[in-house]
């Protein structure tokens, strides 16, 4: 257990004060779910969507799955495990009906900007595409592997393969498997077994595999090495609905679901992650808001720039959906993960870069 300073956001009135407390993570794991909305999230699938046949193969079979009057209902049959579990023992944001924002501080509101964003702390005006190109800022998960206790226990596995150049892999030196990339190092009987797999089951996609590998590779790789700090992004959610197919798009965040529901059990049920491991969750970015609109992202469609987040961990208290009224920005959270594991990042002492989930003291 290790002593230091956390910064708390007085919600109501929205001032920061610095409090020392006593805080129990060593270890993060930061999921992302690419481009799901935050409609999906607090009120489960669209009504405005969920029937359309333009969009919907089977309306009267999704319907049964995801359908209820009731949107507390519906979002529960979407994300079983984040309403139930997650909003039971942590913090969900950005629920817009109750005042609570969350939004991208970034200009774009695609990607490569959001990611940056997230990973970096800071908005940056050169990076205004999904291009191919190193990323010239240090990311949380560069800075950190270059830290004392951190080196090469910094890890990310992404389905989307821009993120070898969003995490700059050949100048930050951490571990990343991204894309179709294949396990390489010291493999076990289940990475030989996942590379084969992987190799042998076409993607839809050619710069993004299934999330099944992503989180598969991610899971094994931190049975065998144990990192301190992991970086989870999932694509399927964006990559269907750019194709314009909700009922695939919903079904991908169910299982995603299922996924950080896995991710959750494993970490408590092994000594090296259990109660000292925080769980942060969020999206690099929105997608519109409309019915029609609701397949792109960008800044002509209105509604790209609301995000969320949602946290759970030994040091976050339990206050579950979050309806004060408040605002947040996705570049607060890189200097919040370096808070709890107590790193000095560049600006992470600034109060207004904090989110404050609320630290046992």
């Amino acid at each position: 257990m290790r002593s230091k300073t956390i910064v708390f956001t007085f919600l109501f009135a929205l001032l920061y004060v610095q409090l020392p407390a006593q805080t129990k993570t060593e270890n993060v794991v930061l999921v992302t779910l690419d481009g799901l909305r935050w409609k999906e999230l607090f009120s489960g699938a669209d009504p405005k969507i969920v029937s359309n046949k333009k969009y919907v193969k089977d309306v009267p079979g999704l319907k049964d799955k995801y359908w209820n009057d009731s949107p507390v209902k519906r979002r529960k049959a979407l994300f079983p495990f984040m309403w139930s579990t997650l909003v039971q023992n942590g913090q969900i944001y950005g629920n817009r009906e109750l005042g609570n924002k969350v939004n991208v501080a970034n200009r774009y509101w695609f990607s490569y900007p959001g990611y940056n964003e997230l990973l970096t702390g800071n908005t940056d005006r050169r990076i205004r595409s999904n291009a191919r190109v190193d990323n010239p800022n240090q990311t949380i998960l560069e800075f950190a592997n270059q830290q004392r206790g951190f080196q090469d226990k910094v890890a990310a596995f992404a389905s989307w393969d821009v993120f070898h150049y969003i995490l700059a892999k050949r100048r930050s030196g951490i571990y990343i498997n991204a894309g179709h990339d294949t396990a390489k190092v010291k493999l076990t009987f289940r990475e030989k077994y996942l590379n084969h797999l992987q190799q042998h089951t076409p993607s839809p996609w050619r710069s993004t595999r299934l999330d099944e590998f992503t989180h598969q590779y991610a899971k094994e790789y931190m049975k065998k090495n144990f990192p301190k700090l992991v970086l989870i992004a999932y694509g399927e959610t964006d990559e269907y609905a750019h194709e314009g197919r909700y009922d695939d798009y919903l079904e991908s965040a169910t299982k995603t679901d299922a996924y950080i529901k896995d991710l959750w059990e494993f970490i408590q049920s092994n000594e090296h992650y259990k109660d000292k491991t925080t769980l942060l969750i969020t999206t690099d970015h929105g997608r519109g808001a409309g019915r029609r609109s609701w397949r792109g992202h960008g800044i002509d469609k209105i509604g790209s720039n609301h995000t969320w987040f949602a946290v759970m961990g030994p040091d976050t208290k339990p206050l579950g959906e979050v309806k004060a009224k408040g605002h947040y920005y996705t570049k607060q959270l890189a200097h919040t993960i370096a808070s709890y594991l107590d790193l000095n990042y560049p600006n992470s002492g600034s109060s207004e870069n904090i989110i404050a989930t609320g630290p046992v003291k």
